[in-house]
């Protein structure tokens, strides 16, 4: 399914910074009418409605608080594009002492938070004739670096969710998209001491909407996770986004 954001309402989560600060920005550059900005601080998005005027609404929104999506899909009942951006990384091996620790806070907010967001939000999509849902899973569900096991183990999780969502929401025309970065130039990439490597967030932005107007299930926005896809997008066209219950 193909999905043309102008004129579109939009609501991202996250937005205060790093890649969902860019993809704020970005949509708006490209004609979508209005963005919610869902962050835990309404405060922190002011910079947002200070640049962009009314064309930015912030609304408070938490991942580890349902109560607080369910009450954001009211208020933003008019969305036609959901992107669920924020979430959380620890820097720990399956052998730290805190690794059942990290996986189960990244777990309640990485896997969790997207079944609450799609939940809440699917109804909304659904009355507004399908919209999208793009959720910002990363190269790490593909591929586990072991001193982030606990993060690789969560995305991979939320990219399992993805590929669920994009068969139960396909009949009421939402199309889902699953965004796989790799190194990003935001405060995460500063933990994981890839900074060297990181690209602008505005490239993970970029990719979502051509990902969007091209129908793509998959987007793969920067020069790392471009070369997991070379090997990767055969399996993905032949296993995940093929129908393998019908027997030729």
């Amino acid at each position: 399914m193909h999905f043309d954001i102008e004129g579109k309402v939009a609501l991202v989560t996250g937005a205060n910074r790093g890649i969902g600060k860019a993809i704020v920005t970005s949509l708006l550059a490209a004609n979508v009418t209005k963005v919610y900005a869902a962050v835990r601080s309404l405060d922190s998005a002011m910079s947002l409605v200070n640049e962009y005027g009314d064309r930015v609404v912030p609304v408070h929104l938490d991942l580890a608080k349902p109560e607080t999506i369910a009450a954001a899909a009211v208020s933003a009942s008019d969305v036609d594009l959901v992107i669920n951006n924020a979430g959380i990384l620890h820097k720990e091996s399956p052998l730290s002492v805190e690794a059942v620790h990290a996986l189960t806070d990244e777990i309640n907010i990485n896997v969790f938070g997207l079944i609450y967001m799609a939940q809440a939000f699917s109804p909304v999509l659904a009355g507004k004739g399908g919209g999208a849902f793009v959720q910002i899973n990363s190269a790490a569900s593909l591929r586990c670096r072991s001193d982030y096991t606990t993060y690789s183990a969560s995305k991979a999780a939320a990219y399992a969710v993805t590929q669920g969502l994009r068969e139960k929401l396909k009949p009421q025309g939402t199309h889902v998209l699953s965004v796989h970065p790799g190194p990003i130039a935001t405060d995460m990439a500063g933990v994981t001491g890839l900074v060297n490597d990181a690209e602008p967030p505005s490239q993970v932005a970029d990719s979502i909407i051509e990902a969007l107007r091209n129908g793509d299930f998959h987007a793969f926005p920067d020069a790392y996770s471009k070369r997991i896809a070379q090997y990767y997008q055969a399996f993905a066209e032949n296993v995940v986004e093929a129908d393998l219950i019908k027997v030729s």
